[in-house]
């Protein structure tokens, strides 16, 4: 989905542009999700599963910005990437058509400047723009710090998946679910 950029001031003063994720961002991207993914155990991937090369990433990139109903936003700090979220529907099923699902992640040096609240709120308009009424999202049961920043921005706690993530470790966690109404 291409939107409009929003230019926000962080914590620090420094200036934050939200824009769309365009393909000239394919390799910070993947540094990006590597990154990322070694700085948290809380993301999906390790960062061995990240396989995309640039190409395939720009290819990628660019069809998101084509979707009328994906949003995929990037955060921009002194012309890098500090982080990056989306929003992309449940499915095309009638009854749950109005749902979407939100993730998002960030550098941890850009951790508690306002970034995450400001993505999460931009995007949430977004998406209540595009229609849908519920954004939905998972989390990592032992991630209390992405959960107090998403009831901070009106999600509320539904339920959860009990070993839903077994890590390389042998560990077994569960996941918290999480909706916003937007309707």
């Amino acid at each position: 989905m291409r939107f409009k950029e929003k230019e926000i001031t962080l914590k620090d003063g420094r200036k934050c542009i939200l824009k769309p994720t365009e393909p000239m961002y394919a390799e910070q991207m993947i540094e990006y999700l590597k990154v990322t993914s070694a700085e948290t155990p809380y993301l999906l991937r390790y960062p061995d599963e990240v396989k995309f090369t640039v190409e395939g990433e720009a290819e990628l990139l660019a069809k998101f910005m084509d979707d009328p109903y994906l949003i995929m936003m990037v955060a921009v700090v002194d012309g890098k990437v500090a982080g990056n979220g989306s929003i992309n529907g449940i499915g095309d099923k009638r009854k749950i058509a109005h749902r979407c699902n939100l993730a998002i992640a960030l550098y941890q040096q850009y951790w508690d400047l306002g970034i995450g609240s400001a993505m999460i709120g931009y995007m949430t308009d977004l998406a209540k723009e595009i229609g849908w009424h519920q954004v939905d999202l998972e989390v990592f049961a032992e991630n209390t710090r992405a959960q107090a920043l998403y009831k901070k921005c009106g999600f509320i706690e539904s339920g959860r998946r009990h070993n839903a993530f077994l890590l390389d470790d042998g560990t077994y966690h569960d996941e918290i679910l999480m909706y916003k109404p937007l309707k």
